[in-house]
């Protein structure tokens, strides 16, 4: 049996920013009545090719088809005419003005020079009626759940004929019952023969939901696979990819490494702790010179776990305590007087300040630890920016070079140099290789290790499981926002990983057999 007609067609689509090519001759299609789920981690190029399926970018080579017919968009209101709708994670209506305004919202009914209301709520009532939602369409939008708004915002799709709808991460913020009434409105879109694009992290949902997968990474197409045709390993292992060790030398060190840390009394331990809609309660346990790999997902809870511990967010329920004492991080500055540092993911805006120089970046978070009214001398700035320069391998010209001028490498050991300079017990690591070279990701590697063996504690996060399992003394396993697994990496491997990520702990016999 042939697959129907391409409602969306997309081929050879390539799109370059300055330095970065986040499409290189993509593919991808939709086809009238399925939910399609577009796959792939962190920069993978998932919300480029919406932004060019949407007309929010322009596309440096390819074609883009719909309905068989070749289309250019040149804005988001032209792709809209032409029945593409999008509703984003965060619901962009009106919370002051009432559902059917906010359906109609730009397209009101109009009589006599001034809006139909009555033809307004009717034609809004309609749109609610064919998703079977009863909501009253004369209530205002904010006496509403988040996820009834999401449906508002689906509905408002709905009036300008869409045979397109793209849901970007749209259960993000749902709870059980809201997902499954977001599920239920979106079967029966497809139903009626709407093709949806569904986005999310969640693979529970994904298989959940979804007839067809696209699986990108790193700006290339993997594949396009039926989704009752794809085990969840595979799909994860499609995600991800497998890379080529090159550091040897160091899995030889961690496997010969004491690892009589695991019996001391711990650093920190978080017990119980959780954050409402970002994570759920875990208990942690990070002993001195042990370096605990953080492994799941994109969503998973990774990023969440970190910023909880690293003072960033606050949780709503748990203990955390350091050296056996009980402590209370509101803020990043609470935890660094404890000497616990947190190293964002996004380096670009909330890491480096790449107007200032190296001296000035490596100094910045000992000086607000000192406090502005203590300057650190310049002479003392200098000795600590040319230490750091020369043990971290730092390539730049002197300490006065704008950090903007270095490399992507060099720029994340600048912001490892800033956290190092104030002395940490630990030393939490979202993604610090992320988008640098084999090279200087080889040496931030070593110096994590180097680090711990030295008796600093690590939590490190980092999308590439082999990453996690080189540097690793044990490895925390999340999935949905939940701790699934916490193990000690003592011939722990590649596929084992997999397999929990995938399933979960508790779902996979094969897995628990082989960790006992």
């Amino acid at each position: 049996m042939t697959d129907p007609v391409p409602v969306v067609e997309m081929r050879g689509i390539s799109i370059e920013f300055p330095g970065v090519k986040a499409l290189d001759e993509v593919d991808f299609r939709m086809f009238p009545g399925e939910v399609h789920s577009l796959m792939g981690e962190n920069g993978a190029g998932k919300s480029t090719l919406i932004k060019a399926l949407t007309g929010v970018y322009g596309i440096d080579a390819g074609t883009i088809s719909l309905n068989g017919e070749s289309v250019t968009f040149h804005g988001p209101a032209q792709a809209q005419a032409a029945g593409i709708s999008t509703v984003y994670q965060e619901v962009n209506l009106l919370g002051n003005l009432t559902v059917a305004e906010n359906v109609m919202l730009g397209r009101e009914p109009r009589r006599f020079g001034g809006i139909d209301w009555r033809e307004m709520r009717r034609r809004a009532s309609s749109i609610l009626e064919r998703l079977h939602l009863d909501i009253d369409p004369n209530s205002l939008l904010n006496s509403h759940s988040l996820a009834v708004q999401q449906l508002v915002a689906i509905a408002r799709a709905l009036d300008i004929q869409a045979s397109v709808l793209v849901l970007d991460e749209p259960t993000s913020s749902l709870d059980a019952e809201e997902v499954a009434e977001l599920f239920r409105v979106i079967r029966t879109l497809a139903a009626d023969g709407v093709a949806v694009l569904f986005v999310s992290h969640f693979l529970d949902q994904v298989y959940e939901i979804s007839d067809r997968l696209t699986v990108l990474r790193n700006g290339r197409l993997v594949g396009e696979y039926l989704t009752d045709e794809l085990l969840r390993i595979d799909l994860v292992q499609a995600m991800i990819g497998k890379e080529l060790t090159t550091l040897e030398d160091l899995e030889q060190r961690v496997q010969a490494a004491d690892t009589s840390h695991a019996t001391e009394a711990p650093f920190l331990a978080a017990t119980g702790v959780g954050r409402r809609g970002a994570i759920r309660p875990l208990d942690l346990k990070i002993a001195p010179g042990e370096v605990v790999g953080l492994a799941g997902l994109l969503g998973s809870g990774r990023t969440e776990v970190a910023r909880l511990l690293g003072g960033v967010d606050h949780p709503d329920w748990g203990e955390l305590t350091i050296n056996g004492k009980a402590v209370r991080l509101r803020t990043p500055r609470q935890a660094i007087k404890h000497r616990v540092v947190y190293s964002s993911e996004n380096r670009r805006a909330e890491g480096i300040v790449d107007e200032l120089s190296v001296r000035d970046n490596v100094i910045l978070a000992l000086q607000a630890d000192r406090g502005w009214f203590r300057p650190i001398p310049k002479k003392r700035q200098d000795e600590l920016a040319q230490s750091y320069i020369e043990a971290l391998n730092i390539r730049t010209p002197d300490a006065d070079a704008l950090l903007r001028n270095l490399s992507g490498g060099n720029q994340q050991k600048v912001l490892l140099a800033r956290w190092l300079a104030i002395a940490p017990r630990l030393l939490i690591l979202d993604e610090p290789t992320r988008g640098i070279d084999v090279g200087a990701k080889a040496e931030i590697q070593k110096l994590v290790f180097s680090l711990a063996e030295n008796g600093m504690s690590v939590i490190f996060i980092s999308a590439e499981l082999e990453e996690v399992l080189r540097l690793s003394h044990r490895v925390v396993v999340l999935r949905d926002r939940q701790l699934v697994a916490d193990l000690p990496n003592d011939n722990l491997d590649l596929d084992t990983l997999l397999a929990l990520i995938a399933e979960g702990a508790e779902a996979d016999d094969e897995t628990a057999g082989a960790l006992a």
